[in-house]
C-alpha cells in the first residue's frame, strides 16, 4: 500500500529558514522532517511513497537524488573514476516525486495523485507531523468500518492557558490543559480510492471542502490516538519535537483504541 505525503506548502511561519530550504527539508534532530515522517511508515513495513510537490519541489527532488547517491559510506576509485555507494537506509524505499503545482490547494494536490496511487486504498499524511502511531492498528480500524476515509484524531494540549469564566470573572485557570473531549485532526489518513470523487479541481481545499463533504455523507471516521503527536508549524514546534526525540517519546507504540 502506498503512502502519499503532501510537501508543497511554503512554511511561511518559519521565516528565514524557508528562504534557504522548503519546509519539508527543515531538519529535526539532523534529518529533514519529511524523512522523519517517512521513517514512521518504513519502520512498520510501509516503504512505498508518493510525495506531492509544489513550492521548491526541485529542492526536494534534489535532496532525494543526493540521498540515494550519498547516504552512508562512499568508496571512490580515482584510478578507474568510479564511485561505489554501498546499500544505505533508503535502498528498500520506492519514492515517486510528483509535481502538483505551485499554487494548488491541499485537496487539489491529493486529486493530482489519482494516477500515482494504485489499488483501492492508500494512506495520506502531511510532511510535518510526527507521531508514534501504530499504522497496522490504524489500518485495521479503517477496514472495520467500510467508510471512504479515516483520519487520526489526537488529543493535543492547548497552546495557551484555558479560562473558565463566570460572567466577566475568571472562575478557573488551567495552564495548557489536556482535556479528554478536545480532539483535533492529526492527519495520518487512510483513504479508499472513492476519495477522488470528493475532489473537484486544483482549488479544492482538503479541510474546508473535502472533509466537510465526507462528514455530510457520513463517510469520515476517526481513529483515536492517545500517544505522542506533534505538528511542526513553527520553530518552537520543531524545538519541541527535538526535545521529544531526546526524551524517547517517539519510541515504542502508544496505541489508540479506535473508538
Amino acid at each position: 500500500m502506498k503512502t502519499a505525503i503532501l510537501a508543497g506548502g511554503k512554511g511561511v511561519r518559519f521565516g528565514a529558514e524557508t528562504q534557504a530550504l522548503p519546509k519539508a527539508l527543515i531538519p529535526v534532530a539532523g534529518k529533514p522532517v519529511v524523512r522523519r515522517v517517512m521513517d514512521i511508515y518504513a519502520a512498520q513495513g510501509f516503504n512505498e511513497f508518493v510525495i506531492a510537490l509544489g513550492h521548491r519541489g526541485l529542492d526536494i527532488k534534489r535532496h532525494f537524488v543526493e540521498a540515494m547517491q550519498l547516504d552512508g559510506n562512499i568508496k571512490l576509485d580515482l584510478r578507474n573514476r568510479t564511485i561505489v555507494s554501498p546499500p544505505g537506509p533508503l535502498d528498500n524505499w520506492q519514492i515517486e516525486l510528483v509535481d502538483t503545482g505551485q499554487d494548488t490547494a491541499t485537496g487539489g494536490r491529493v486529486g493530482r495523485l489519482a494516477d500515482h496511487v494504485d489499488g483501492d486504498r492508500f494512506m495520506l499524511t502531511w510532511c510535518d507531523g510526527l507521531s508514534d502511531i501504530d499504522v497496522e492498528a490504524l489500518l485495521a480500524f479503517h477496514r472495520s468500518h467500510g467508510k471512504v476515509a479515516t483520519l487520526t484524531a489526537v488529543n493535543r494540549k492547548a497552546r495557551f492557558g484555558y479560562l473558565t469564566l463566570d460572567g466577566v470573572s475568571v472562575a478557573r485557570f488551567d495552564e495548557k490543559p489536556l482535556r479528554e473531549e478536545d480532539w483535533i485532526n492529526g492527519a495520518f489518513f487512510v483513504l479508499e480510492r472513492r476519495i477522488f470523487d470528493y475532489i473537484d479541481g486544483d482549488h479544492c481545499d482538503w479541510e474546508t471542502a473535502v472533509l466537510q463533504r465526507l462528514v455530510a455523507d457520513g463517510e469520515l471516521m476517526a481513529y483515536r490516538h492517545r500517544g505522542f503527536w506533534q505538528a511542526m508549524d513553527t520553530p518552537a514546534d520543531r524545538d519541541a519535537l527535538e526535545q521529544a526525540m531526546r526524551a524517547g517519546l517517539l519510541e515504542g507504540n502508544n496505541m489508540g483504541d479506535g473508538k
